[in-house]
C-alpha cells in the first residue's frame, strides 16, 4: 500500500514539475461544438503564469421559439508535449439560460460545474488549434444531468 501511494504522489508531482512551452498572453477566438444545444462559443483565453490560463466561453442562440446563453470560466493547467503540441486540463464551472416562447412559455435558468481535457497547437503564426472534452454537470431542471461536449477551437493569439 505504501509503494502504491508513493507511485502516486511522485507521479504527480512530476506532472505538477514538467516545464511548459510559453502560452501566448491572450487568445480570442471561436470553440466550435455542441456546448449543451448553443453550439459555437466565443472564447478568450488569458495566461496567469507560465503555464496556468483561464478561459472563458460564451455561447448563445436565439431561434424562433426559444432564446438562451451559456457563460462558462476555466481555469486551465498547460503541459508541452513536443514543440508546438500542448496538452492541457483544466476545472471550472457556469451559468446558463433559457426562454422558451409558444406553445410553452417557460425560462430556466441552470448551473453547472465542469471539466476540461485536451490538446492544441501553437503555430508559428500567432494562431491555435485546439480539440477538447468537456464534461459538464448541470444543477437546474432544464439541464440536471451529466453532458459530454466535445470541440474543435481555433483562437487568433495576441
Amino acid at each position: 500500500m505504501k509503494k502504491l501511494i508513493l507511485s502516486t504522489l511522485g507521479i504527480f508531482a512530476s506532472i505538477l514539475l514538467m516545464n511548459a512551452q510559453e502560452i501566448a498572453d491572450n487568445a480570442i477566438g471561436l470553440r466550435i461544438g455542441d456546448s449543451d444545444g448553443l453550439g459555437t462559443e466565443v472564447t478568450y483565453q488569458r495566461a496567469l503564469g507560465g503555464n496556468n490560463r483561464l478561459e472563458l466561453d460564451l455561447g448563445w442562440r436565439t431561434g424562433n421559439s426559444f432564446d438562451g446563453f451559456k457563460f462558462a470560466g476555466l481555469y486551465q493547467w498547460v503541459w508541452n508535449i513536443d514543440g508546438g503540441f500542448n496538452w492541457y486540463a483544466g476545472v471550472g464551472g457556469g451559468v446558463g439560460s433559457y426562454d422558451f416562447d409558444a406553445p410553452i412559455n417557460d425560462s430556466e435558468t441552470f448551473f453547472f460545474a465542469a471539466g476540461d481535457i485536451g490538446i492544441e497547437y501553437n503555430f508559428d503564426i500567432p494562431l491555435l488549434i485546439s480539440l477538447d472534452f468537456r464534461p459538464e454537470f448541470g444543477f437546474g431542471d432544464f439541464n440536471d444531468n451529466l453532458d459530454f461536449d466535445i470541440a474543435l477551437g481555433v483562437r487568433y493569439q495576441f
